[in-house]
């Protein structure tokens, strides 16, 4: 098949066969021309890579002799060095040459096309793609199954997941063509990516049903996918439905579970499954490794976690970056500065390159220890040693260590800098900001701020309004806090503990007992239940204001609840009770709600 003989037009017909994209474009070639008519390979619109720029120029060279070359080689050498071109990520060259091969009536066929669909779907033009698999139909050719696949793919990079669906769908209804295992993966996966986890998974069980059995790798997508979003047991239940199927579980699936149970803490089952995979000769990886590492540290468990890395060495698994960058996190946590420097600098001797995740952790890590002026080296270090971004978590964090220290000016000057090089601040970042000026007290400053963010196009949280009503509360407009209050479900958003118990905590400081109670039942009303801290913030605003007969009921109702007394108001309790008369009563409470040393 010859370029030169494609003609412009895409018959209506061939555009209702199984897409609405099929007819969007009368001539994809004359929109080629278009789309690369400024792409010269020296014009300042042309985007290439420069960072392999060598080998480029030698592919581009090799694929303009083959083009002008009489006879010219078969179809299966112009195929073979475009899709090195495209290896190379080379997306916009590929197409380029391609516009050269038609101009010179190199020859192409499906597969040639295909590595074409592929380009425009990773450039995210998605709609090119389908104009050029409209051609292929027309011309009579056969389209395969990796041309679907690779229309799949590219509408899940382009964002347009229902029309994925919709299309995966009519492969398998219209039997488009024979969908193997990655097309029934790319399907899976692109909608658990895409949150549509319940959508994959019942794609899952409808595939079960059909000759196009899902393999484990699918499976795997949905266990992934059901871990992340909290849903542990049903990610269970599918694995045990799986191995029904006669499908053995990987070292994949057991990794995703264990991470999913590690999140909630659910230590026993990750004890089973760790001794399942042992029963079945499974070896842990080392992103089963880190994932441990990272679970203990985060429950301060350090020592278990340099136990895992003790055992990683002895099965001679290597600790990549994010192991140790866990260990860092662990050791910041429990305000080991000086051991999480040393893992940071032992990452060189191992081998590795510390990264931007490195950095952040122990740049966290100094700043919640309060050592800003070592975050800060090592902030100007991981900027002067090349790494390819300082990212919004590295400024947000460093920012955020700035004003926790007074240095206002400075955290606004590095928020200036962020936004000069185009590191976009993310709604933590403006929350960070927010929160120094309610700290300052420069409350109208921080609702103009407010105003900004909501120009630019950044929707405020629950989070961010909880920092202004503190704020609100901190400079003594309760009444401006409480009408904010009353706004938020106008605006979307339900109030949450932390905003009621900055409310209730601020009305017991002024006084105001029965309307705290009042908000306290609202509070429950609302399915906002209060939690221990709701109990202590009335508890020891009432003790410290002497009103022991008002805290009293609230003792009794935190000790119905589960609740305990925290350090201050268990020691608030036992002043009052050495300094007043013997009181049973309160004896009794105390033994309820005051945490036995």
């Amino acid at each position: 098949m010859r370029i030169s003989a494609i003609a412009p037009p895409i018959r209506r017909a061939i555009a209702a066969k199984s897409s609405t994209y099929y007819g969007i474009l009368a001539d994809p070639f004359s929109l080629f021309s278009l789309y690369f008519h400024s792409l010269r390979l020296f014009s300042p619109n042309f985007k290439r890579d420069l960072s392999c720029e060598s080998e480029v120029d030698e592919a581009i060279f090799l694929f303009r002799k083959m083009v002008r070359m009489r006879p010219q080689p078969p179809i299966f050498e112009f195929t073979k060095q475009l899709k090195v071109i495209v290896n190379m990520k080379q997306y916009s060259v590929a197409l380029k040459l391609f516009d050269e091969m038609r101009e010179l009536g190199a020859p192409v066929n499906e597969y040639t096309m295909t590595i074409l669909i592929n380009c425009c779907c990773l450039m995210k033009r998605v709609d090119i793609g389908f104009a050029i698999f409209g051609i292929i139909l027309k011309h009579g050719y056969e389209a395969n199954v990796t041309t679907f696949t690779t229309l799949l793919k590219g509408l899940f990079l382009d964002d347009k997941v229902a029309d994925a669906e919709k299309l995966f769908k009519k492969i398998l209804t219209l039997k488009l063509c024979e969908p193997n295992d990655v097309t029934i993966l790319t399907a899976i996966d692109g909608l658990c990516k895409a949150g549509r986890v319940h959508t994959a998974h019942d794609l899952l069980l409808l595939l079960e049903k059909t000759i196009y059995k899902p393999n484990v790798k699918a499976y795997n997508a949905v266990i992934n996918g059901l871990c992340k979003g909290g849903m542990v047991d049903d990610a269970l239940q599918l694995k045990s439905r799986m191995i029904d199927e006669g499908i053995s579980a990987t070292v994949v699936t057991y990794t995703s579970m264990i991470q999913g149970l590690c999140d909630f803490g659910r230590w026993k089952e990750v004890k089973d499954l760790l001794n399942e995979m042992v029963n079945h000769k499974i070896s842990l990886n080392v992103v089963t490794f880190s994932i441990l590492v990272d679970a203990f540290c985060k429950e301060g468990n350090v020592k278990e976690a340099e136990d895992v890395l003790e055992i990683m060495k002895q099965q001679n698994i290597r600790p990549n970056i994010f192991t140790y960058s866990a260990l860092i996190d662990g050791y910041c946590l429990q305000g080991k500065m000086d051991k999480a420097k040393e893992v940071f600098d032992s990452i060189t001797g191992n081998g590795l390159k510390p990264c931007i995740v490195t950095y952040n952790s122990l740049i966290n890590g100094y700043c919640k220890n309060g050592k800003v002026d070592e975050a800060w080296r090592l902030f100007l270090e991981a900027s002067s040693k090349g790494l390819e971004y300082l990212d919004t978590i590295t400024y947000t964090t460093m920012i955020h260590g700035l004003l926790s220290q007074g240095r206002n000016a400075d955290g606004w000057k590095l928020y200036k800098d962020m936004e000069a090089r185009q590191v976009h601040p993310n709604l933590r970042t403006y929350n960070t900001l927010l929160e120094g000026l309610c700290k300052t007290r420069q409350i109208s400053e921080a609702f103009s701020f407010l105003k900004m963010m909501e120009d630019k196009g950044v929707s405020p949280s629950i989070v961010t309004y909880g920092i202004l009503i503190n704020g609100l509360c901190k400079d003594g407009k309760l009444e401006d806090a409480k009408k904010l209050l009353n706004e938020l479900p106008s605006k979307g958003l339900e109030p949450n503990n932390h905003v009621y118990n900055v409310i209730i905590g601020s009305l017991c400081e002024e006084g105001f007992v029965d309307e705290a109670k009042d908000l306290l039942i609202k509070m429950e009303r609302s399915g906002c239940a209060p939690n221990s801290m709701t109990y202590n913030i009335i508890i020891h605003c009432l003790l410290k204001k002497k009103k022991l007969d008002k805290a009293m009921p609230f003792l009794e109702e935190m000790h119905k609840k589960g609740f305990f007394a925290d350090a201050s108001t268990s020691f608030m309790l036992i002043n009052h009770l050495q300094g007043s008369k013997k009181d049973d009563v309160l004896l009794e409470l105390m033994k309820k709600v005051v945490p036995k040393i």
